[in-house]
């Protein structure tokens, strides 16, 4: 139980630690350190998991860090991943809360954050394609209906800017009622 709460620790520290660039630049680290680095979970799982995440309001980071840190230690889990997710932006502000105040408009710190944001999006890119991978996985023919939902939300949000919760909600009635 104690190695549990240690990797939990630990896992969600790094995490947000290396999180830059806000909620969803933290879904790859989180999905690295719980999908392949402690395997507390699979690609499908973790793809479930985002799904009703994003259904509930509140921080995303907070959010997988509670239910997954409940499926690892449970109670004593859910606190130890929320408070190593939680520590590093807290003790960032409270010592260096003055130095990006004074420092937010300089020309390196706005280059530094400029080269950040690729990897940012390869980071979210990735994840996006294991989370396809896992989903899409074309069997029988019910699987193309899962194909159709994703096409369809795509469209949605591209075409209609449908509010992504909404979607999440629609496609978890429409998938009770279809599979």
């Amino acid at each position: 139980m104690l190695t549990d709460l240690w990797n939990l620790f630990l896992a969600f520290f790094r995490a947000s630690n290396l999180g830059f660039g806000g909620g969803p630049a933290i879904i790859p680290l989180i999905q690295a350190e719980a999908v392949t680095n402690y395997k507390w979970m699979t690609n499908a799982q973790f793809s479930d998991t985002i799904a009703v995440a994003n259904a509930l309001p509140g921080p995303i980071a907070t959010k997988l860090a509670s239910y997954i840190g409940y499926q690892v230690a449970s109670w004593p889990g859910v606190i130890v991943a929320l408070i190593a997710t939680i520590l590093p932006t807290v003790l960032i502000l409270i010592f260096l809360g003055s130095l990006l105040t004074k420092y937010a408009n300089s020309k390196g710190l706005k280059a530094a954050l400029k080269g950040v944001r690729p990897i940012v999006t390869a980071l979210l890119v990735s994840v996006a394609y294991d989370m396809a991978v896992s989903a899409f996985q074309i069997k029988v023919p019910m699987d193309y209906l899962t194909f159709a939902i994703g096409a369809g939300a795509a469209a949605a949000l591209y075409f209609f800017k449908m509010h992504p919760a909404l979607l999440i909600v629609i496609s978890m009635i429409v998938g009770y009622f279809i599979f």
